[in-house]
């Protein structure tokens, strides 16, 4: 979008808020924000951070770094959520359906976002930056859940 006065597409509307949802992010190493949306219409939202209730890696280090896991490897050890588990928990608690939306991260999901977009009913994934998770791809590639990368920086 180079034309200030132009209007963004549905897309980049929707990345823009998952970049804006991204900012609530206490997490050290990378924010990220998801929004699932359908029918042009925002379900819920989601930032990555500890559970609710608990001090956020922001208070207590991270415990990743401590360990000197790499990026992509060993999710489970992390205080935190992911942003659209965190979304994708929202639904649920609010008895939101969100079979047939479409999920708009900032980032590749890892295989356990993966695997629960799957089952959740999102059939479109729109990501802008990549995450290095090579078995993401694969059971996204088997699925019937649609990916596209949108690159663009957030407004």
């Amino acid at each position: 979008m180079e034309d200030p006065g132009e209007r963004p597409s549905w897309d980049e509307y929707f990345m823009n808020v998952a970049f804006l949802v991204a900012e609530r992010s206490t997490c050290l190493r990378r924010r990220v924000g998801a929004v699932v949306v359908k029918d042009k219409r925002m379900l819920t939202t989601g930032y990555n951070g500890a559970p609710r209730g608990l001090r956020h890696c922001s208070e207590t280090g991270c415990l990743r770094e401590r360990m000197g896991i790499p990026s992509g490897q060993r999710q489970e050890i992390c205080r935190g959520l992911h942003a659209e588990q965190n979304a994708i928990m929202q639904a649920a608690i609010f008895g939101v359906s969100i079979d047939g939306s479409t999920i708009y991260t900032t980032n590749f999901p890892c295989i356990t976002c993966t695997k629960m977009i799957i089952n959740s009913g999102i059939t479109r994934i729109v990501y802008a930056d990549e995450y290095p998770d090579d078995l993401s791809r694969d059971l996204l590639a088997e699925s019937r859940v649609e990916l596209q990368q949108l690159k663009i920086s957030p407004r």
